[in-house]
């Protein structure tokens, strides 16, 4: 009985009380996806992350993609239930290499994307000493804010290099949170139905996203430690609708492939930096079409 009243305990006590009044304590969470991100009321989170993305596809036009951006996000906690967020990316750089009958071409553009707005819903949240499980519905509209008509020397981009798509994105889903002292995973469904926009629409999307934080430093409660570090391990399911151009479908576009994702956060009271590198494991592309090579994500995330 006395084990209740050690200083750890006492320790553990509270932090599962900030955890799970809403403070604004900032905790572990999701790198590779920002649907789980937690807000509590009346706080506001932002995250900044630097994303650097490699694709590359078969066949005789053995096409590379890089991808250089600035992914920004800002969420607020409308009441104990309700979150809403905005994301927006800023590429300084989204290149396209491809084989032609007049060689190795390389071709880019760069500027803001489109522009995401969604909303979060704790439909049901059941707390326990010094933990909580949640479960949160999603929905949430991508804007056409991107440009669609960027040219180079060539003429016009083609449609997938461009910066927008130029057509309105629904997307919604589900969220689900068990957060502990020690560990936290999160894990979201998400449907992403694409608009069509002069004769061209990317390929419907359906993802599965798991996460694993776990805190590795300090390894107990007892107190003074500047701040705690989390050992992450992610994974991503992805398939893709073949993309539609004109009436017909592209052959070269779509599949299904699987991303691992292992990083870390160091977290304080206010402050995480964070970073992951997503790595592909299987994939199942439809003819052609390109697929990641990897994903670096470094970044950091503000709660005030």
């Amino acid at each position: 009985m006395r084990g209740n009243h050690t200083p750890t305990g006492n320790v553990s006590a509270l932090l599962g009380v900030l955890l799970l009044a809403g403070t604004s304590t900032v905790t572990a969470a999701p790198n590779t996806f920002n649907t789980a991100l937690p807000v509590a009321e009346g706080q506001t989170l932002w995250r900044e992350q630097l994303v650097l993305r490699e694709r590359s596809g078969g066949g005789p036009m053995n096409r590379d993609v890089s991808v250089q951006a600035l992914g920004s996000v800002l969420g607020y906690g409308v009441n104990s239930k309700v979150a809403v967020f905005g994301m927006v990316p800023y590429f300084f750089d989204r290149e396209l290499e491809v084989t032609t009958p007049l060689g190795r071409v390389e071709r880019g553009t760069d500027g803001f994307g489109d522009a995401s707005l969604f909303g979060r819903y704790t439909l049901y949240q059941n707390d326990f000493t010094g933990g909580t499980f949640r479960v949160a519905p999603l929905l949430g509209v991508t804007a056409p804010t991107g440009d669609t008509n960027d040219r180079d020397e060539l003429g016009k981009l083609p449609r997938p290099l461009q910066a927008g798509d130029g057509a309105w994105d629904a997307f919604g889903g589900v969220v689900v949170t068990y957060q502990t002292l020690q560990y936290q995973w999160d894990a979201q469904l998400l449907y992403r139905e694409n608009g069509r926009h002069e004769g061209f629409a990317r390929g419907d999307e359906t993802r599965f996203d798991a996460s694993l934080q776990y805190r590795v430093w300090p390894g107990s409660l007892k107190g003074g430690a500047p701040g705690f570090v989390y050992a992450l391990l992610e994974s991503n399911l992805i398939h893709r609708e073949r993309d539609e151009m004109g009436s017909g479908l592209d052959p070269d576009s779509g599949g299904t492939q699987w991303l691992l994702a292992p990083g870390l956060q160091y977290v304080t009271r206010s402050w995480i930096l964070e970073g992951t590198v997503q790595l592909p494991v299987a994939a199942d592309p439809r003819g052609d079409a390109i697929q990641y090579d990897y994903i670096l994500r470094a970044g950091f995330r503000h709660n005030f």
